[in-house]
């Protein structure tokens, strides 16, 4: 057994397993090419990300983890790996919501892996005119948080975009008091995106009560102003203290432990069953008494399940709304597809936003 080897022989173990792994990454990286050579002789163009692929080889490479590993960390390191044979067959690019330091720039990376060519905007609108515009394959941006609720930005941008869902994230969040001061009673002012000031509320009126908050566009933003302004600080994330070599005054300052914020992939792909799939629709009801009821009935009749429902202004007039709802199933799911077929007597529009797998760890 293993235990009963000297350290020099464990070291001499691991060197030699280290050899053989390599030697069988780059073997899966070879294939990786080959795969792509194969896919243009047959005439596919434009990127070869599979998101209904990747989803079930990483689920796969979950179920089948016997440990001592984590599933996330496992998870992780197939991710990267994939990530890496990807961009030998053609480097995705990756829309996010700027600058550097964002948790959407983290969600980015934690879905596609760091082989990427990412690219920071402004503004969610940016994301979707970028990935339209095709100078981005894919762009990644935030729809709800599990404290603070939806981003109705987001949302509304579907209503005029032709672009689908393409996959979804979730990321735990976890917050940081950020400075180039010493101890917290040196702090003056207090720099975050809305989100996050809404998110450590308590912990804020618990420790600085009388310190001045004002939000920003993001935390990066943020971490950008508190790193040029003394006497000043920002909420933001591990990410954004390295970046901008900033002192965690304060860690996890998040009130809720759980606290967890899910992000959208937007690309053009109509993305194929994976088998644990969630589907996404954008729903207008006639203005008659019954109607939501007509609408979510169907479903309930099937034993589909409603994991969110959401309302928003149709600007077409006045007190007139269109829902997104997402419900459990692949839209081309049979029992799917009957559900939809129903509804389109019932509604004055359907649209189906994405079908796409649940988001793995």
């Amino acid at each position: 057994m293993s235990a009963n080897k000297s350290l020099s022989e464990l070291r001499e173990a691991i060197d030699a397993l280290d050899g053989h792994l390599l030697a069988l990454f780059n073997e899966r990286a070879c294939l990786a090419k080959d795969v792509a050579s194969v896919k243009i002789a047959e005439g596919e163009v434009g990127d070869f990300y599979r998101p209904d692929r990747e989803a079930t080889i990483l689920r796969h490479i979950k179920q089948s983890n016997p440990g001592p590993l984590k599933d996330e960390h496992v998870v992780r390191l197939y991710r990267e790996l994939m990530s890496s044979c990807l961009a030998l067959q053609k480097p995705l690019t990756v829309s996010y919501l700027g600058p550097i330091g964002t948790f959407t720039q983290e969600a980015a990376l934690k879905h596609f892996g760091h082989a990427i060519d990412s690219v920071a905007v402004g503004a969610i609108s940016d994301i979707f005119n970028e990935v339209e515009n095709g100078k981005a394959d894919y762009g990644v941006v935030p729809v709800e948080n599990s404290t603070e609720g939806v981003i109705t930005h987001t949302l509304d941008m579907f209503m005029k975009s032709p672009l689908h869902i393409c996959g979804e994230v979730e990321l735990r969040i976890h917050h940081h008091l950020l400075s180039n001061v010493e101890i917290l009673e040196d702090v003056k002012i207090i720099y975050s995106h809305q989100q996050s000031l809404g998110q450590c509320r308590q912990w804020l009126a618990t420790h600085l009560p009388q310190v001045k908050t004002v939000s920003v566009t993001s935390n990066a933003e943020a971490a950008r102003l508190a790193a040029e302004e003394l006497g000043s600080a920002a909420i933001a994330g591990e990410i954004a203290s390295e970046i901008y070599n900033l002192k965690k005054l304060a860690s996890h300052i998040e009130d809720e432990a759980h606290n967890t914020t899910r992000f959208l992939i937007i690309g053009e792909r109509i993305v194929s069953v994976s088998g644990e799939d969630k589907t996404s629709l954008m729903i207008s009801t006639k203005n008659i008494s019954g109607a939501l009821h007509d609408v979510l009935s169907p479903f309930a009749e099937a034993s589909i399940s409603l994991n969110k429902i959401e309302s928003r202004p149709s600007r077409k007039g006045a007190w007139e709304y269109v829902f997104f709802i997402d419900i459990d199933g692949h839209k081309d799911d049979e029992h799917v597809v009957k559900v939809l077929d129903a509804l389109k007597s019932k509604v004055s529009q359907l649209k189906v936003l994405g079908s796409y797998p649940k988001a793995v760890i």
